[in-house]
């Protein structure tokens, strides 16, 4: 994919986890094991296009938002793209500022956000910006604070456990260090007392954590 490393470093640094790969049939072997809250497809790949990965991706009965990165500009291109499932349609050469606010409007869509936020209760997740308010105090986070507290605000009080967390936080490929997760609960409790919301984030024993509004 033209632009893949550009694009993986724009995204991540607005706080996206991002898997990046250049070919078509790892692709296709990833989009069948993991859940993403986004896809962003080049239609030309290598080996299976990124046309046949969204209709599979759609057979698979998966809903999530899919923007297709194509240097197919017709109308006809582009009626063919949405008609195999995917949510928008950016042509190439991509401007990575567009692709930015391509995903921030399809973001919207996912369930608990409004506008650029991610709302529980009265805390509020500022995707433009990796903060957090609450009482009209903001707090800003790292990139992997803000992932992490994403993720336990898109699934208030369910435990989610440490094995769940690795696969949403940290890329395909890459391994945590043993004590990555107990660290990065640790500094986001920290972030969160500043709101007086530290005890949100319970620790379940041998099972792992969840966001509890209290």
């Amino acid at each position: 994919m033209e632009q893949l490393e550009p694009l993986h470093t724009a995204l991540s640094d607005a706080g996206h986890v991002v898997d990046a790969v250049e070919d078509g049939a790892i692709a296709q072997w990833i989009i069948s094991q993991r859940d993403y809250d986004l896809l962003i497809l080049d239609w030309m790949l290598p080996d299976v296009s990124g046309l046949d990965l969204c209709r599979q991706y759609r057979h698979y009965g998966k809903i999530s938002p899919v923007l297709m990165l194509t240097a197919k500009d017709t109308t006809t291109d582009k009626i063919i793209g949405l008609d195999a499932g995917a949510d928008d349609y950016l042509v190439k050469p991509t401007d990575i500022f567009e692709l930015l606010a391509r995903v921030r409007a399809l973001g919207r869509r996912l369930p608990l956000q409004k506008d650029d936020k991610l709302v529980l209760e009265d805390l509020y997740l500022h995707k433009a910006t990796l903060e957090i308010e609450r009482q009209q105090t903001k707090v800003e986070l790292s990139p992997r604070e803000f992932q992490l507290l994403e993720y336990l605000m898109r699934h208030p009080r369910q435990i989610l456990s440490r094995e769940q967390i690795e696969r949403v936080l940290w890329e395909w490929g890459s391994e945590p260090e043993s004590n990555a997760i107990t660290a990065l609960i640790r500094r986001l409790r920290q972030r969160l007392t500043l709101l007086d919301a530290d005890t949100w984030i319970e620790t379940v024993y041998s099972m792992g954590y969840r966001i509890n509004p209290k």
